[in-house]
């Protein structure tokens, strides 16, 4: 077992971890944070996902003591105008991945925000101002909805951009 400490959503929180154990099970199993989703446990999925100082991870694919001392942003820390949006746009059924998509955009807005392109950015060196729904799709292409939801994700995404 070893000591950790991991900043979640603005606390400071020591656990006793086994060295292996992931982001995602401390999370759930050791803090009681669930909002947070188990889908696939391989990081294909994204509903796992949760932010580190404001990047975008797959916390199931993370060792939690590698975040010691960085700040986890998780649903149940998150109040960003997204949440709302999803309600309105309709960009959430069963609500299984929701949390990770709403964590997931909120990074990728910053990212956006920031210059980065994504694969379907066609002109590198301008800043696009707006994101079209390809560019929405190609940048939250690593969260799966088995629901179908994506026009509504677009949607709300687009309303906050």
């Amino acid at each position: 077992m070893a000591e950790i400490t991991l900043r979640i959503n603005g606390s400071a929180e020591t656990l006793d971890v086994q060295p292996q154990v992931s982001l995602l099970d401390a999370l759930r199993e050791h803090l009681g944070l669930t909002g947070t989703k188990k889908g696939c446990d391989q990081g294909a999925c994204g509903a796992c996902t949760v932010l580190a100082d404001g990047e975008r991870i797959n916390s199931c694919l993370a060792l939690a003591m590698q975040y010691e001392g960085r700040e986890i942003t998780t649903i149940e820390g998150l109040d960003h105008p997204l949440q709302e949006a999803f309600v309105r746009a309709d960009g959430l059924q069963c609500g299984y991945c929701t949390s990770g998509q709403i964590c997931s955009a909120v990074g990728m807005l910053a990212e956006h925000k920031e210059g980065a392109p994504s694969a379907a950015t066609e002109d590198l060196e301008a800043a696009e101002e707006e994101l079209s729904d390809e560019e929405i799709r190609e940048r939250m292409s690593g969260n799966l909805c088995r629901c179908g939801a994506y026009n509504g994700i677009v949607s709300a995404i687009k309303e906050v951009a």
